[in-house]
């Protein structure tokens, strides 16, 4: 413990001693608040109103409040609050007299980072408890530091992802698909020379053909799936509708894409990520839901965007299985990258829901 406090307090000394402001109106308490604090390496800022503490934050910066709830002009609760909305909120910690513990512990379910009770060892604890409270804000911080970083990261690796997706779509489109299209057309022009006098060799031109013909449609519908929402604001709407046709067309089922307006999303990344979402939901639906219809709903509101993908099948097990769990964590991380919010709803015998919400300054 000894040895902890000394790397603390020789990082206090490197840098700029962390500002306390004390907000109490008991002068001498506060003085001896002081000079506890500054035994201890903090900087300890004194103010004896609700209205001198906002003057105060107005002009400076603290990293920690030790914050008396009566005071003569306002109550703690409502300085906290007030501060918070003037967006000057600095974390802190409760002051308090003996027998009014409850309302210490109300005010730490409101963000208070601890409190201290006024009783005879009151001063003592004051840089232990102002040491640990700051110490514990320097982990969040760098916690909260560490996950934006591996959430930027998560979203560069997706995005090489789709763009090179994109990348292998087009070649297989543009080069392959056309080199098949090319090879088809001399065949058919084989097949007229040949005319009738060949019949034997004829019939297998033809059989070739066909081969050729199918090769090209699983070319084309490979290409669209690495590369689904092409380049516009309406491109999403558009892989959305080709995906419920597709779906459809699969045979054991009915898929709909219900759009009542046209609803622009400029970002095409964030559009690649909604159709991924989509096409996951349905896929589950369409391997473990035994549903006869899913429905692909696309809005939007003045506040957000919404996707809704919904089916009639039997809903969500107590424990789903291992590719279809995968599968929902995927949805949930691309949701998590473009700062939206998935939800998902499910009654037994009455499908899934999945949701997907977007706030307007996001898409």
């Amino acid at each position: 413990m000894m040895k902890r406090e000394a790397m603390t307090k020789e990082v206090l000394t490197q840098t700029r001693p962390p500002t306390v402001l004390v907000v109490d109106d008991n002068d001498g308490l506060v003085r001896l608040i002081q000079k506890a604090l500054e035994r201890e390496g903090f900087s300890a800022v004194a103010a004896d109103s609700g209205k001198e503490a906002i003057q105060w934050l107005a002009r400076n910066r603290a990293e920690l409040m030790l914050l008396d709830l009566k005071l003569p002009d306002i109550e703690g609760k409502a300085l906290v609050d007030h501060l918070a909305q003037i967006r000057r909120a600095v974390p802190f910690i409760v002051i308090t007299g003996q027998g009014n513990e409850r309302v210490a512990v109300d005010m730490m379910k409101s963000g208070a980072l601890d409190y201290l009770v006024k009783d005879v060892d009151f001063i003592e604890f004051v840089p232990t408890v102002v040491r640990r409270a700051l110490e514990q804000l320097e982990k969040d911080r760098r916690l909260a530091a560490a996950q934006a970083a591996l959430e930027q990261s998560q979203k560069q690796v997706l995005t090489i992802s789709e763009r090179e997706q994109r990348r292998f779509g087009a070649e297989l489109h543009d080069g392959l698909g056309q080199q098949l299209t090319a090879i088809e057309l001399m065949c058919q022009a084989l097949r007229a020379d040949l005319g009738a006098s060949r019949a034997e060799l004829g019939t297998q031109v033809d059989q070739i053909c066909r081969f050729l013909r199918e090769a090209i449609g699983q070319t084309r519908a490979l290409a669209r799936g690495l590369s689904p929402v092409h380049l516009g604001s309406n491109g999403l709407a558009e892989a959305l509708g080709e995906l419920a046709l597709r779906t459809t067309e699969i045979g054991c089922l009915k898929c709909l894409f219900d759009s009542s307006s046209p609803v622009v999303v400029e970002d095409n990344l964030v559009a690649g990520h909604l159709f991924r979402i989509a096409q996951e939901a349905v896929n589950n639906a369409v391997k473990h839901a035994q549903a006869s219809e899913i429905v692909l709903r696309l809005s939007r509101s003045s506040n957000s965007l919404r996707l809704e993908i919904s089916d009639n099948g039997r809903g969500l097990p107590g424990s789903p299985k291992r590719d279809q769990g995968m599968g929902l964590q995927v949805m949930q991380h691309r949701a998590s990258v473009i700062g939206a919010e998935l939800e998902m709803r499910s009654k037994p015998g009455k499908g899934v829901t999945v949701t997907c919400s977007l706030p307007a300054r996001k898409r």
